[in-house]
């Protein structure tokens, strides 16, 4: 009776497949043992020893490619490799609990996207009065700002909340959205662009801080590309907003350029 037993019964007492015990010769992990007389690799206690080891190893995150030199190697350096692999082990962890923690968020809609600063504020205009197309326009505004112009998007938020805070400007700005029914070519829009640009003047804070206001004049192409967002859906606003910057760079306010 031949010693040792076939690849099937050596995978099934280890906990793997044979595939996967194939995968271990193929990568040089477990020799092959050889051929008996009947053409039949037996494996005996010695590789179903190996194979136990690597299979251990393998189910404790440790690379495969780092395994064979871990089973070469001294006490001292196999103590070595284990604390390297517990380290990317624990990276691997980190990295895999922000992805379950973005899941978490895009079950909650917008707090996949953007912070809860800006969540907030998308929160608060429905309660001043902002319908859903404008609402959605701001939230794909924000999530482009803070993609494409990072460093400028925390003076972008100051300046929403500023806005929102000046019932007047809340005024204007849902105006504005009424104002989306109108013909682009409607007069009204000129009238409503001087208001906005006047309400502009009267309170700088509307404007955004100098900070902000420099990292969007670096950033013109992206600027160009957010304003233009929806225009093709929106004309009416993408007009209110050309004029209303042509009248504040008139009463020399530098704004960035379409």
């Amino acid at each position: 009776m031949s010693a040792g037993v076939t690849i099937g019964r050596a995978a099934a007492f280890v906990g793997i497949t044979v595939k996967t015990v194939r995968h271990y010769h193929k990568l040089g992990l477990v020799p092959e043992p050889e051929r008996d007389g009947s053409g039949y690799r037996r494996y005996g206690s010695g590789e179903l020893l190996q194979l136990v080891q690597v299979r251990t190893l393998a189910a404790a995150g440790v690379p495969l490619a780092d395994i064979g030199p871990m089973l070469d190697a001294d006490p001292e350096s196999f103590t070595t490799a284990l604390a390297e692999a517990e380290r990317q082990l624990t990276d691997r962890i980190a990295e895999l609990t922000a992805r379950r923690a973005t899941l978490h968020r895009l079950a909650d809609g917008d707090r996949a996207l953007l912070p809860d600063r800006a969540c907030a504020l998308l929160e608060r205009m429905p309660g001043l009065g902002f319908g859903p197309d404008y609402v959605a326009a701001q939230r794909e505004a924000l999530v482009l700002a803070r993609a494409m112009v990072p460093d400028g998007f925390d003076g972008f938020l100051a300046q929403l909340e500023h806005g929102l805070d000046d019932p007047e400007f809340v005024d204007l700005a849902r105006r504005c959205q009424e104002a989306e029914s109108w013909s682009p070519d409607d007069p009204r829009i000129e009238e409503l662009a001087t208001a906005m640009a006047d309400r502009y003047l009267a309170n700088p804070g509307l404007l955004g801080d100098g900070t902000s206001m420099r990292a969007w004049s670096r950033a013109s192409a992206q600027y160009e590309l957010i304003n233009r967002h929806r225009d093709d859906q929106a004309p009416v606003a993408a007009r209110l907003t050309a004029l209303t910057e042509r009248r504040l760079r008139a009463a020399g306010v530098h704004a960035p350029r379409r």
